[in-house]
């Protein structure tokens, strides 16, 4: 069920099977497959997932091509509590190792806030990540075009983005190799780096071997109507038409809960095993947090593998316990 405050005493002093953070896809797909195995588990939520701002899904099999991501997102939802999940929104702010069980610590309300400890046995870290988007003085400007013809994903997008003028919009550098692998899908790119930092000699070679333009002053505004950019203008007034943008800015990971749990990382992200699981035996973790790519399709498959690695953990705990039990009530009989 959707949990309110007046639900929130008889969950606190209940030790799910396990918790999952986060309600994106990966999320909700480990939370359906959990209670499908009849399990007990709480998806924590704190809003806005990543596939949210997804205008339009065109590589997810089976949906119309003009689904929302926050339309996937309620269907899953509405799918996940019909199998009696509970759901909280809420912001897990630390989570505490205490042997046998987790505790969560959730603040509830952005305003006149609550705080709840939640217990599990096992968790499932599908946080996710939020992409950092070019800076402009006024960023709902950046917002009018973000998701719709302004890309944060080459794997995703790189077809949508065929043949076009596109610019490829970086933080450094490294960043802008993004634009090498971008020219399997068009040979009309230009890369900018909006005056914040420099480009060596042999990256600009790179780029004229390539035909690639760079821009180095720092952009203005982007231009166009109904979500559909059309260029940019730099501080100088000046405007360089496109046809679309990729963003390869980074992303911002919502992991901070784990913090002190000492997990195996490489860079950002966490390091799993084929079921997802952390270098913790009873942390898992999918979807973007994860190494691995970051598509909505690979974190719906992530939730069921993680599922289903809990759920045999869980049968394998049951059978010893009641094989012990069984050879306790013998011995006592005897």
């Amino acid at each position: 069920m959707q949990l309110s405050k007046q639900d929130l005493e008889e969950r606190t002093n209940k030790v799910y099977d396990t918790i999952v953070i986060g309600g994106g896809v990966g999320g909700l797909s480990a939370g359906i497959y959990l209670q499908r195995y009849l399990l007990h588990s709480l998806i924590i939520d704190k809003g806005k997932a990543r596939s949210f701002w997804m205008q339009e899904l065109h590589n997810y099999l089976g949906l119309p091509a003009d689904t929302q991501g926050r339309t996937l997102l309620k269907h899953g939802k509405d799918h996940y509590l019909s199998l009696g999940g509970d759901s909280l929104n809420g912001f897990v702010e630390e989570v505490i190792d205490k042997g046998d069980i987790f505790e969560v610590k959730v603040k509830i309300g952005r305003q006149n806030s609550t705080y709840e400890i939640f217990h599990a046995k096992y968790l499932i870290a599908a946080s996710g990540v939020i992409d950092n988007l070019p800076f402009v003085d006024d960023m709902q400007n950046v917002y009018e075009y973000a998701g719709y013809n302004l890309h944060v994903c080459l794997i995703c997008d790189g077809y949508e983005i065929a043949d076009k003028r596109v610019g490829v919009f970086g933080k450094n550098e490294r960043s802008l190799e993004v634009a090498f692998s971008l020219g399997w899908f068009t040979p009309y790119i230009t890369l900018f780096t909006q005056d914040m930092f420099e480009v060596s000699s042999q990256f600009r070679d790179r780029l004229w071997d390539h035909e690639y333009e760079l821009v180095e002053k720092p952009i203005s505004k982007f231009i166009g109507k109904n979500h559909q950019m059309t260029g940019v203008q730099m501080m100088d007034g000046s405007i360089i038409e496109l046809d679309a943008g990729l963003v390869s800015m980074g992303s911002q990971f919502h992991s901070g809960y784990l913090a002190g749990l000492n997990l195996q990382t490489q860079g950002d992200n966490l390091v799993t095993d084929q079921m997802c699981r952390t270098s913790h035996p009873r942390i898992f973790a999918i979807g973007d947090l994860k190494l691995g790519l970051n598509q909505v399709v690979v974190a719906a498959a992530d939730g069921a593998i993680a599922a289903t690695g809990i759920w045999r953990d869980i049968r394998r705990e049951r059978g010893v316990k009641r094989r012990s039990d069984k050879i306790n009530s013998l011995n006592l009989a005897n």
